[in-house]
């Protein structure tokens, strides 16, 4: 397609905008909020990008790139944006493939290949290609939300390359287009020379350009095999097949743009077993890998004691730390096979081969605990992006390569190097995959401050100059980008850096495509995402972000990038409950509405460039308003990003002295209006029941219209309470939150019924106390203190008596152990009754249920999963076949399903998993959810009715 549009006239953003639009079958942003979501990726840089091009097919985003050619701006490919090296961050007009060029185009399964559209994700591809038993081979850390499309560009490996090399190894061929218009597929192929057109004259210029440098390719590239520094000009020399798609791997979107990806697959392996090996220190590890290689292991990874601490202080996988052997290094040894006794056959060899050796041993057979502790590994970069107590640390140093064979010593080298600059190794962890000789680590360096930038500079200058005396790679792993483009030189010296330049100028002579990477690079210590201009500014905030120095500015810096929230179909990890985050993202699959875009926006918001309006910013609260506030990000983000409390500060800000929307009022005011209606509920049922009537409530109340409005109990929990007598035992004090007491007391009842036949004394406060959920939740921070200073007051003595208090309902059991001390952080008795707090199943811990022999389908409510712990233990112990539905939220979440507008989005988190599983059960199945909202979720969309964990046991008893 021609695109007809004057140079001049569209060179001013608004101009691009529409000739984009005009164009391209896609999502056009050239708003603020789009440009801040995509201004970072996981790397120390920051640029804001002119607009953002979201194209529908492949086809739309080669003419998004012909507009882009007419109008001369710079484009960047972006894929999951989880570059450490500043490759997917540029002032250039994005083009995002996630959304929709995620397709798996063909497969092949007789030769082991497919065809796929770039914005697929790893782990959705290989979902994809499982029935076939195969899988794309390589497989990085991010694999949740890495694509293949950022896989090619980055020359992506991960653990598995030990097993099946770099992407490079496994792509066969590439559709690219050129900035200047020649689509064109690529791969080994003989050397075109004839013909006049653009294509036939690339080739010309590669063969000229191989000749060239022949002598300085076939000797300037070191022989190892984490190699990803530098374009692969040597996949050009004839011995290597003169293989052009090769070459184009790991460019970086700096030479083309990929438009589908021909790779070779590889089978599943069916069987794998875990050899894991302790030594007195990490560079004993390191010179064990060579012993190890022989074996011809499927993964060999290496593991520091730094981050097993940092692991541990964040109480991150800690049942597999509590698995590894005696030691300060560790390997994990893994070994794979078609059948159990290949796999085992492979392990025992290693370990009879070592038994002679320094090394303590531990076995696994077990997938489970192989998986905890893959785990361990993959929770690297999160455990040590923000340490307890610590400095930050950032990337810039974070995969350096060598041979296996001079591992040990490297990292001896570089820990030195480290300790010359001051870098604490308490904080500075080195681990990595070592069977490949690269080694991961972040390092505290200071990048506010001018001195400390400079050290920086300083530090990775000899860094690079110690891994070329290596004959090493400056990347092992993920790519040049700006980290290390300028430090190209020092590893591959002036000539092979020249015939890079040359390279890009046959694809790019213009310098259109990501400008400033790997070629005439961006000097390292610009463009910084923090830099000498930043500081934190003074922003009053109501909780105390006591995991981020009391900063809501700090809070909104904690993520890195890693994307773990961008996964398409959610995940399930070896928890017990799953993964809940991101609802939001799951439904929308926008940047904006997963963590990492939200969190990015309130970065820029706190920064004042792009986002100028600080709290009143309407950006933000866009983006903020389809959070369902299920605080799944708070638990399974690695580094602990919090939305939830991010949105409740930000409404709290943005609504102060201002009108509210309505859904404020009504849902917010909850409780109150509860205990108004227990006073005459079938008066208020009457209304709310009434076709017409709860119309007219719901639209005054901003509740959408597709919502049946929650019947109030005839009696609530309380009222029942006080009419029956006391039972002796031990005392405790049951909470009544707000829906168990006036909207569901049959679970309060059953609770009662449970915990006296566990022997406990049941008493509830004698007046009526409230958690202050809903305004928390609606940002009305300041009724939420008082509402909590006036519970601290009736409990008072019951908190210094130290006596149990037991919630039923998730969400309001979190905020006593989440929320409140963190609004109230210097209440001393909100802190004790923080300690206090206990749920349902956690005090139970000890009883010796009744047995029911019932199948259970559960949902875990996200607060519960966030903030509280499992209830599987008592379950099991009460003989009940327990299914966990790995559905993520229920999507009511509390308010948000109420609300006007978030009916879809609420009811699209339901009907991914949730909602079918239960229409699908059978009749002797029983579905239970602790969680009012998801109760509620359930009853109103389908024909069943969940219950309460108390519920199903009092029944038991009888």
């Amino acid at each position: 397609m021609a695109i007809d549009v004057e140079i001049d006239s569209i060179r001013t953003p608004d101009w691009l905008r529409g000739a984009l639009e005009a164009a391209v079958d896609g999502e056009v942003r050239f708003d603020a909020g789009s440009r801040a979501t995509y201004s970072c990726d996981s790397s120390n840089y920051r640029q804001i990008p002119l607009g953002v091009v979201v194209p529908r097919t492949v086809d739309a985003a080669a003419v998004a790139v012909e507009v882009c050619r007419k109008a001369d701006v710079p484009v960047l490919s972006r894929g999951g944006g989880t570059s450490l090296a500043g490759q997917t961050t540029n002032a250039a007009v994005v083009i995002d493939w996630t959304k929709y060029c995620d397709h798996v185009v063909s497969v092949d399964a007789a030769a082991r290949t497919c065809v796929v559209e770039p914005g697929i994700a790893l782990d959705d591809l290989n979902r994809a290609l499982a029935p076939d038993g195969l899988m794309f081979g390589p497989k990085p850390s991010t694999h949740q939300s890495c694509t293949i499309g950022g896989m090619v560009g980055n020359n992506s490996c991960g653990a598995s390359a030990q097993a099946y090399g770099k992407t490079v190894d496994n792509v066969r061929r590439l559709e690219v287009l050129t900035y200047d218009g020649v689509r064109m597929w690529v791969g080994p192929t003989a050397e075109i020379v004839e013909g006049n057109d653009r294509r036939a004259e690339i080739y010309r210029d590669l063969i000229a350009l191989r000749d060239r440098y022949l002598g300085e390719l076939r000797t300037g590239y070191p022989h190892i095999p984490r190699r990803v520094s530098g374009y692969n000009l040597d996949s050009l020399l004839p011995e290597n097949g003169f293989d052009v798609a090769k070459a184009l791997v790991g460019s970086e979107g700096t030479l083309v743009t990929v438009l589908h990806a021909e790779l070779d697959l590889v089978p599943v392996p069916k069987y794998q077993v875990m050899v894991v090996l302790g030594y007195p220190s990490l560079e004993d590890a390191g010179r064990a890998v060579r012993r190890i290689l022989p074996h011809q292991p499927w993964q060999l990874e290496g593991l520091d004691q730094v981050l097993i601490d940092l692991e541990h202080d964040e109480h991150t996988v800690d049942t597999a730390i509590e698995r590894l052997p005696e030691g300060r290094g560790w390997l994990t040894v893994q070994f794979a096979g078609d059948t159990f006794e290949e796999a085992d056959r492979a392990a025992h060899r290693l370990m009879d081969d070592l038994k002679d050796d320094e090394a303590t041993i531990s076995y696994f057979d077990d997938p489970g605990r192989e998986q905890q502790l893959i785990e361990l590994r993959e929770a690297g970069l999160g455990a040590t992006a923000h340490p307890a107590a610590k400095h930050d640390n950032w990337e810039g140093w974070e995969d350096s390569a060598v041979h296996p064979d001079d591992l040990g010593d490297y990292l001896h080298d570089l820990r030195e190097l480290l300790n010359r600059f001051g870098y604490d190794e308490t904080e500075t962890s080195l681990y990595g995959h070592f069977g490949q000789g690269c080694v991961h680590t972040r390092i505290p360096f200071e990048l506010r401050t001018a001195d400390g930038i400079a050290q920086y500079r300083d530090f990775v200058q000899q860094a690079a100059r110690l891994v070329k005396r290596y004959d090493g790679s400056l990347s092992g792993e993920h790519g040049d980008g700006q980290s290390r483009g300028e430090l190209l030189t020092t590893m591959f010296g002036p000539e092979l850096v020249r015939a890079f330049g040359e390279f890009k100028a046959i694809f790019d002579p213009r310098n259109r495509m990501n400008p400033g990477k790997i070629v005439d690079p961006n000097p390292l210590d610009s463009h910084l995402r923090l830099g000498t201009g930043f500081a934190h500014p003074p922003l009053p905030s109501e909780f105390a972000y006591p995991h981020d120095d009391g900063k809501f500015s700090k809070a909104t810096m904690r993520c890195v990038g890693i994307g773990l929230c961008r996964s398409k179909t959610g995940r399930q990890s070896s928890s017990a409950d799953g993964e809940v985050m991101c609802p939001s993202y799951l439904v929308t699959r926008e940047e904006e509405h997963s963590p990492r875009g939200r969190s990015r926006l309130l970065f820029e918001m706190v920064r004042g460039e792009v986002i100028p309006d600080g709290w009143r910013s309407t950006e933000v609260r866009d983006a903020l308003d389809l959070c369902l506030a299920c605080k799944g990000c708070k638990v399974d983000c690695p580094v602990g990003v919090d939305v939830a409390t991010y949105k409740a500060e930000f409404l709290s800000h943005h609504y102060r002295h201002r009108l509210r929307p309505m859904a404020h009022y009504s849902m917010g005011w909850l409780p109150l209006a509860a205990q108004l209606a227990s006073r005459a509920p079938k008066l208020v049922n009457g209304a709310t029941q009434t076709p017409k009537l709860a119309t007219l409530l719901k639209r005054a109340g901003g509740i959408a219209d597709e919502r049946a409005l929650p019947a109030f109990a005839e009696q609530s929990f309380t009222s029942w309470f006080s009419e029956r007598p006391p039972r002796p035992g031990r005392r405790i004090v049951l909470w009544p939150d707000t829906f168990t007491n006036f909207f569901h007391p049959s679970a309060g009842r059953a609770a009662v019924q449970v915990l006296e036949a566990a022997g406990y004394h049941v008493t509830v406060p004698e007046r009526p106390v409230c958690c202050g959920l809903t305004w928390i939740s609606t940002g009305q921070l300041g009724m939420a203190k008082r509402v909590l200073r006036r519970t601290v007051d009736v409990l008072r003595d019951d908190i210094r008596a130290g006596v149990p208090v037991v919630g039923l309902e998730p969400s309001c059991s979190a905020v006593f152990r989440s929320d409140g001390p963190e609004l109230l952080p210097d209440d001393e008795d909100l802190r004790r009754l923080s300690a206090q707090f206990v749920t349902f199943a956690e005090l139970l811990k000890d009883w010796d249920p009744p047995r029911l022999d019932v199948h259970a389908m559960v949902q875990t409510h996200c607060h519960q999963h966030a903030v509280l712990t499992s209830d599987a233990d008592l379950m099991q112990r009460a003989g009940i076949d327990r299914e966990q539905l790995d559905s993520g939220c229920c999507g009511l979440a509390g308010n948000f399903g109420f609300e006007r507008g978030h009916y879809d989005v609420s009811m699209a988190a339901a009907e991914r998993v949730l909602l079918p599983k239960v229409r699908a059960a059978g009749n002797d199945t029983v579905i239970v959810a602790d969680g009012f909202s998801c109760r509620t979720q359930i009853e109103q969309a389908t024909d069943r009715r969940a219950v309460h964990l108390a519920e199903l046991l009092a029944g038991g008893l009888q």
